[in-house]
């Protein structure tokens, strides 16, 4: 299904609570967004996962998701690429516009967003194919066909995802037969491949050691400067370690949004620093 948007501009939902006017808790004062969520609401059937969310994803840098499970994070990053769409019974009120347009308009071509917008997993899922076979695939799904052309965003990508050096004399051999690590980061190569414009992380170093999770934390920094992450994360640590900016859900609300080093220095609201410091989740 395709889901419309609903939307009411001049009222904000934070907390469940209409509001006319940005919260300061919730709205930071993003400079250069590349994403704008407007009262975002979404049900898996008759449960509601997400409600009244708005925020800004500012462009090039690092976004973390933060709160329990259970709370929408992940529901949240999958409408960014309308993921949640295939999934029976859901429906979604309220808006996510991209590059101006809303991703919700009936001719906007789903399978373009899903280029612009990649995601990487919580569990690496390499195909059972080669590694080079693994970067390939997306870039010959878009029309790429020259062997030259696909060879060069091969290295290109396995370069980007910091994998290169590590595989380049292997690329026939299977991507099963890689470490942990080396797959999550063969996931992330293979979503550069397409030249996105958004990467979307998912849990992506919740089954990785910490030497593989700290390989991952880097390549993410050095990806900002081309790409916009969102990253959702149970990892506190992490969300400090690696965003700009974190946003903190429970219970499918928005409870506070800014910038990370005052969101865990300074929170602005209680709930958010009784979860930081440890008094529930």
């Amino acid at each position: 299904m395709s889901p419309q948007p609903t939307l009411t501009p001049d009222a904000k939902c934070v907390g469940g609570s209409p509001q006319i006017g940005p919260d300061p808790a919730t709205h930071p004062g993003v400079v250069d967004p590349i994403m704008t969520v407007e009262s975002l609401s979404l049900w898996y059937g008759s449960n509601p996962a997400l409600q009244g969310i708005s925020l800004e994803i500012p462009r090039r840098s690092i976004t973390a998701f933060i709160g329990p499970s259970g709370c929408g994070k992940s529901s949240l990053l999958r409408c960014f690429n309308r993921l949640n769409d295939l999934i029976d019974g859901i429906r979604v009120e309220g808006d996510i516009r991209f590059g101006g347009r809303s991703i919700f308009d009936p001719e906007v071509d789903v399978n373009a967003l899903r280029k612009r917008v990649g995601m990487v997993f919580q569990k690496s899922n390499p195909f059972p194919k080669s590694i080079y076979e693994n970067v390939a695939y997306g870039p010959r799904i878009h029309g790429v066909r020259g062997r030259s052309d696909i060879d060069a965003v091969v290295e290109k990508s396995l370069r980007a995802a910091a994998l290169w050096d590590e595989v380049k004399d292997r690329l026939g051999e299977s991507a099963l037969g890689m470490s942990g690590g080396q797959q999550q980061r063969l996931c992330i190569a293979r979503a550069i491949a397409v030249e996105p414009e958004v990467i979307l992380l998912d849990e992506p170093c919740s089954a990785l050691d910490p030497i593989a999770t700290a390989r991952i934390e880097e390549l993410m920094q050095a990806l900002k400067s081309q790409y916009t992450l969102v990253i959702v994360t149970h990892n506190m640590q992490q969300a400090s370690r690696v965003s700009e900016f974190t946003a903190f859900l429970y219970l499918g609300r928005l409870i506070e949004y800014g910038e990370t080093g005052r969101l865990f220095i300074n929170p602005m609201k209680k709930q958010t620093e009784d979860y930081i410091t440890g008094r529930f989740g």
